[in-house]
């Protein structure tokens, strides 16, 4: 497996001035000296098409992060390995729970729901929406759980005005495929940063 799925650590960052779509550069850590990968979500699209590289100059791809459909409170995004065509699951988004703590169910090849990530509290999800800046200084804060209770990844958006930055915790220790745990990191960065 690539280096990148060996990281335990990871800091999705934002490019900025990026004239169309959007990419993120991941590094194994918060000091920004190893970057481990890039991905890139293509302009224009009517439905998210997320791609990651192992570098900027998008050399080899290794996951490819698709939207199911075009528009749906309830949407769906499968995760593929790129390397070898194999689904990994993928992520679901809980429409109407989502409205008030943002939440997503985590399936498997076969469409079984094993794990959810969700926000970590309702009351401060209402804070972050509703009050101007509280998003900086109170961060969104994701948990990856097994529905059997078994695993443990965390994700903490570090926003500020200029630069966006999400930290994932327990992408090797947590219990879960790694490249599924990144696919979700590039999904909150890029779906949920939207919002904030």
């Amino acid at each position: 497996m690539t280096e990148l799925f060996q990281a335990d650590t990871y800091l999705i960052r934002k490019k900025v001035l990026k004239l169309f779509g959007e990419s993120f550069h991941i590094y194994s850590d918060d000091s920004q000296t190893e970057l481990l990968g890039f991905c890139q979500l293509k302009a224009f699209k009517l439905k998210e098409d997320i791609r990651i590289y192992s570098d900027e100059e998008m050399t080899t791809e290794l996951l490819t992060i698709k939207a199911k459909s075009i528009l749906d409170i309830s949407a769906g995004y499968d995760v593929v390995d790129a390397q070898t065509g194999a689904s990994l699951g993928g992520y679901k988004r809980k429409g109407l729970k989502s409205i008030i703590k943002d939440t997503y169910e985590l399936y498997d090849q076969a469409g079984n729901t094993y794990a959810e990530l969700s926000e970590d509290s309702g009351g401060l999800a209402l804070i972050r929406r509703f009050v101007p800046l509280a998003n900086i200084l109170i961060p969104q804060v994701f948990h990856l759980r097994g529905g059997d209770g078994g695993g443990s990844v965390d994700y903490t958006q570090k926003m500020n005005p200029i630069v966006q930055r999400l930290v994932v915790k327990g992408a090797q220790s947590g219990g879960f495929d790694p490249r599924v745990v990144l696919a979700g990191g590039i999904l909150l960065a890029a779906i949920e940063g939207h919002q904030n």
